[in-house]
């Protein structure tokens, strides 16, 4: 029977990691197929995913899924962070807040907080993609 209401966690629960261990992201597993792959811009880690970023994504997984099940063998990887400028900014904007600028840090100290965000950040968008099922 089923239930009345949609319980996402009851039925999302483990999808994605059997997914992962099945090899349903993996291309390059039969060569017969013709390859297809997406090269799209990424988002920038400048901290969580927005609707707009998860709106792009979505897009971009139903192609790839879409391009999956009519035979090619596809790769797309959704990437982050191009050039480093807008965390780079965020990064300053946090010391700023703390009174710091990356003068104040030298070379060293500013990557190693730029390093720290992008830890931060990089694996809450690894979890939020997840959660959507990329």
């Amino acid at each position: 029977m089923l239930d009345k209401h949609y319980d996402p966690h009851k039925v999302e629960e483990g999808k994605y990691e059997k997914w992962k261990e099945e090899g349903y992201f993996q291309a390059g597993r039969d060569l017969s197929k013709q390859p297809f792959s997406m090269v799209i811009p990424p988002p920038n880690v400048t901290g969580k995913l927005h609707l707009g970023h998860a709106m792009d994504t979505t897009i971009e997984d139903i192609i790839a899924r879409y391009k999956r099940e009519v035979g090619y063998d596809v790769l797309w990887v959704p990437g982050m962070d191009h050039a480093g400028i807008a965390t780079q900014a965020k990064v300053e904007e946090k010391l700023r807040k703390q009174g710091l600028s990356r003068f104040d840090l030298g070379r060293e100290g500013f990557l190693k907080k730029a390093w720290e965000w992008k830890h931060e950040y990089a694996d809450t968008i690894h979890s939020q993609w997840a959660k959507m099922g990329l």
